[in-house]
């Protein structure tokens, strides 16, 4: 469940491009729960996350920040005590990363990474430290499609209204410390959803999938479902992953500074 569960907060600070005040909105905070079911487990509440937009500079120019942060509920904490936090920095004009900042506290592990981000000659400069362990350093080529996982977050909220019809599909690629890997995502239905504690919502279901260490090949890899507001805010309400024994998932709790009306929702 361990991995499971970490993979889940990077995919809500990761898991679509109109207009850049839809992509990015400064003021913007959405808070979310995560919790853990199985067939003979109640639903318990394992931790919590919240992912907020503001403008700042970076290098003296202006940027859009966008800083995730999740951490265990107290009462996991002798379990699985994590406190993971995300920063990016996108330029405004291109809604382009600048640079990526990862610094994460899992029990007695901890690890950072920085990517910086070449889009003139599309190259990553990435660096990364687990423990107390040696630096590493690399250089990778991408393409116009590779993004880091809170910036494939954003991009989940942005598929074009006349995009969203059945059989609509498409593939990301994902940056990460030493290699590329490659999320699919397809649109699978409307349906409307409740969610725990703000009521039933009207939504775009969308089902996602991480491909395995070979990079490209999708069968067995990790797979989530996404349920997004159907309305112009297009936020992620929901999403689950199953694992082995049960499923774990997230839901959103709370928000601020929505830049359009939540018309996606239907009642308590």
């Amino acid at each position: 469940m361990k991995r499971q569960f970490i993979i889940l907060i990077a995919f809500i600070f990761s898991s679509l491009l109109p207009a850049a005040a839809q992509l990015y909105v400064p003021g913007e905070a959405l808070h979310y729960r995560m919790s853990y079911k199985a067939k003979l487990f109640p639903n318990t509440e394992v931790a919590k996350a919240v992912i907020q937009t503001s403008e700042a500079t970076l290098d003296g120019a202006p940027v859009y920040k966008v800083y995730g942060y999740g951490e265990t509920a107290k009462a996991f904490h002798w379990i699985l005590p994590v406190k993971d936090a995300y920063t990016i920095w996108v330029d405004p004009a291109t809604l382009r990363t600048k640079r990526f900042d990862s610094n994460l506290h899992e029990g007695d592990y901890t690890f950072k990474s920085s990517f910086i981000y070449d889009w003139n000659n599309l190259n990553v400069h990435t660096r990364w430290q687990a423990r107390t362990r040696p630096e590493k350093f690399k250089t990778m080529k991408i393409s116009n499609q590779g993004m880091d996982p809170v910036s494939l977050y954003f991009n989940l909220r942005s598929v074009k209204d006349e995009d969203i019809k059945e059989g609509y599909t498409k593939k990301l690629e994902m940056v990460l410390e030493d290699t590329v890997r490659y999320l699919s995502f397809k649109f699978d239905k409307r349906e409307e959803k409740k969610v725990r504690g703000l009521g039933k919502f009207k939504t775009l279901r969308f089902r996602c999938k991480i491909a395995t260490s070979t990079e490209t090949a999708f069968r067995d890899g990790t797979e989530f479902v996404v349920w997004i507001s159907d309305d112009r805010n297009k936020i992620p309400l929901y999403i689950e992953s199953p694992i082995k024994v049960g499923s774990v998932c997230a839901y959103l709790s709370s928000y601020e500074g929505l830049r359009y009306p939540l018309d996606s929702f239907i009642k308590k």
